[in-house]
């Protein structure tokens, strides 16, 4: 079995576009499928939102997080988007206990759903849903400093 981690910064355009077949999005699409295509398939994934900011990094801990249609103005379809990934509470909590052990004060949130900061590129990359997820916020100080250290704690 291979543990190798892999940190990747994915773009999911302009909200929900990308699943709504806009032409605009296309070399975007089609990029994630390629990345998806090329790297080894992960066993689970971690995604940092930049959707979500918290007084102090938040670890969404659910078992099946729902989904968080957090855009507006976009055609009725784009709020009947579903993406069932499961949430992995064994990884929410290691991923609690490190940032803890980095000195990082962190919560759980065992209520909060995905938003489409790991909807939308998951869905274009791994559409089956079938790869746990956990969501991490980003510090809503958004001081740069506190924003790396929670990233080498990761």
């Amino acid at each position: 079995m291979n543990n190798q981690r892999r940190a990747l910064f994915l773009s999911h355009g302009g909200g929900p576009l990308p699943l709504l077949g806009d032409d605009a999005h296309s070399e975007m699409v089609s990029c994630l499928k390629d990345i998806a295509g090329t790297i080894e398939r992960p066993s689970k994934i971690i995604i940092v939102s930049a959707h979500w900011e918290a007084r102090n990094a938040t670890v969404a801990s659910g078992e099946s997080p729902g989904l968080i249609y957090d855009y507006s103005g976009f055609p009725k379809e784009s709020y009947e988007i579903d993406y069932p990934s499961k949430g992995h509470p064994p990884l929410s909590r290691a991923i609690t206990k490190q940032l803890e052990l980095s000195g990082i004060e962190v919560s759980s949130d065992y209520a909060r759903g995905f938003d489409h900061g790991l909807f939308v590129p998951l869905k274009i990359m791994y559409p089956k849903a079938d790869i746990p997820c956990v969501q991490l916020s980003l510090i809503n100080n958004l001081d740069p400093l506190s924003q790396i250290k929670l990233g080498r704690a990761l």
